[in-house]
């Protein structure tokens, strides 16, 4: 059974979406977006952050 109302509360208060929002996700989507995907990678903490930017730095294009 699909508990409609936690379910919303997660989309409209946790999330802040838009009701329209919330009704043209998919499952899969609202999981990823809950955190609720075992197969999803782990956030990214601040020192891989640094690392990735250190590899890979903004460049300015000039104009």
């Amino acid at each position: 059974m699909i508990d409609w109302t936690a379910l919303l509360r997660l989309g409209l208060h946790g999330l802040r979406l838009t009701p329209d929002q919330f009704w043209a996700l998919t499952p899969a989507e609202l999981a990823l977006m809950a955190g609720l995907d075992p197969q999803a990678a782990p956030a990214m903490a601040r020192d891989r952050l640094a690392e990735l930017s250190a590899l890979y730095p903004d460049e300015r294009r000039s104009e």
